[in-house]
């Protein structure tokens, strides 16, 4: 299958990140699979896993947002087979964070699996992180643990 096929669905992902930014998560839980399997690495806290963990974590990040800019997406890579699909991309914005007033920058390095289920696609995986740039190797030593 050519990625072409999978054009409509991105651009609703897109349309439905740019709302999440602007602190509304309901787009984007439309576009996530309900199966026991879907997951979400968001930046702020453990994977969730299943559609009521996923809702959750979205709400809660979707709340530290708002008045947020449309993002910008620079493709890393794309591959899409029959039924399953990835895309890695760099999302770029700028948004009110937390208690903040002030527009600030936010960028992530997000890996996105869509999966064909009855016949249309939905998200099955989605980890994001700020990752965007070069670091050094103290920055994954987990100093809870140390």
């Amino acid at each position: 299958m050519s990625w072409s096929g999978l054009d409509p669905i991105v651009e609703r992902y897109h349309h439905a990140l740019d709302a999440f930014v602007r602190g509304d998560p309901a787009l984007q839980e439309e576009l996530f699979s309900s199966q026991d399997d879907v997951t979400l690495a968001n930046p702020l806290g453990p994977p969730a896993r299943g559609r009521d963990q996923i809702e959750q974590t979205m709400e809660r990040a979707a709340s530290l947002l708002r008045e947020g800019e449309p993002n910008r997406f620079e493709r890393v890579t794309a591959y899409a087979g029959t039924d399953l699909a990835y895309m890695v991309e760099i999302e770029r914005t700028r948004a009110k964070v937390g208690g903040s007033g002030d527009m600030l920058p936010v960028s992530l390095r997000v890996t996105t699996v869509f999966r064909k289920e009855d016949g249309q696609w939905k998200v099955a995986h989605r980890h994001a992180d700020p990752i965007t740039s070069p670091r050094t190797i103290d920055t994954i030593v987990d100093i809870d643990q140390s």
